[in-house]
């Protein structure tokens, strides 16, 4: 299971960087994007890019629970859209999912239980394709994984990333078409999680053969406090030369910010 990590101290006589904290934008290029479902629906979204290079792979973010507050500002998913464009050459897409509001906006329609957000996921993965952003990897977390599950086996997508799967939408078939698809499935699971722990989750995901299991000691479901363990293990699979990524950043020749979260 997971556990810690020592940040490397700075050579004697050099200037220490600043160490990026829970709040830290680093610099991307950010855009507000429109996902248009078949259903004929706008969903409000944010594509963050690398500055002055192109991504090397691309994160579809997929939040949690909108009746119990998820969104795509929900903190981890924020933390990838604020880092990940910097220190990993990834491309990060947030949106909101039918009826989902943030300080974006509010996506058209209403809350589908699962059932009608299969057009939310087929419109990130047409707005991924007719950008020609390369190796999008579906990003679940909660409510999230489930939609990643149910919807996300597609040719154009690498593989996929669920935290916290509560499995509470997804059922058997939906596994047994990530076990036939051969694609890459990592579920990191929270130690103390209230609805799936790693033990449960091993057995769970037993139907898929090349699934991850990751524990992380001591983490719970919302993942306070644990961001980082989070967007290392991200990293390790969508762009394993960034990893781990560093706790520090050099913010001498750009516009590195610290922004009040919420």
């Amino acid at each position: 299971m997971l556990g810690g990590q020592v940040a490397a101290s700075a050579p004697l006589g050099s200037t220490p960087m600043p160490e990026i904290r829970a709040n830290t934008v680093l610099p991307a290029e950010r855009r507000l994007v429109t996902l248009e479902t078949a259903d004929g629906l706008r969903l409000v979204g944010e594509l963050a890019l690398p500055v002055d290079r192109p991504p090397v792979a691309t994160i579809v973010c997929l939040h949690p629970l909108p009746t119990h507050g998820g969104m795509m500002d929900s903190h981890v998913l924020k933390k990838l859209a604020s880092r990940l464009p910097a220190l990993a050459d990834v491309a990060v897409l947030r949106f909101n999912t039918r009826g989902t509001t943030s300080a974006q906006g509010t996506s058209e329609g209403t809350f589908g239980n699962a059932v009608d957000e299969h057009y939310d996921v087929a419109a990130a993965l047409d707005l991924v394709e007719s950008l020609d952003l390369p190796a999008p990897w579906l990003l679940g977390w909660s409510f999230g994984t489930d939609l990643a599950l149910m919807y996300g086996v597609d040719p154009g997508v690498v593989g996929v990333i669920l935290l916290s799967p509560p499995l509470r939408y997804s059922r058997p078939e939906h596994l047994e078409a990530w076990a036939a698809s051969g694609k890459p499935l990592v579920a990191i699971v929270p130690e103390l999680d209230d609805y799936l722990q790693p033990q449960q989750a091993r057995e769970r995901f037993a139907a898929v053969p090349q699934a991850e299991v990751v524990g992380v000691d001591k983490a719970k479901h919302l993942w306070v406090g644990f961001a980082d363990e989070v967007l290392d293990e991200v990293v390790r699979h969508v762009n394993p030369a960034a990893y781990p990524l560093p706790r520090s950043y050099d913010t001498r020749d750009d516009d590195t910010k610290d922004q009040n979260e919420g």
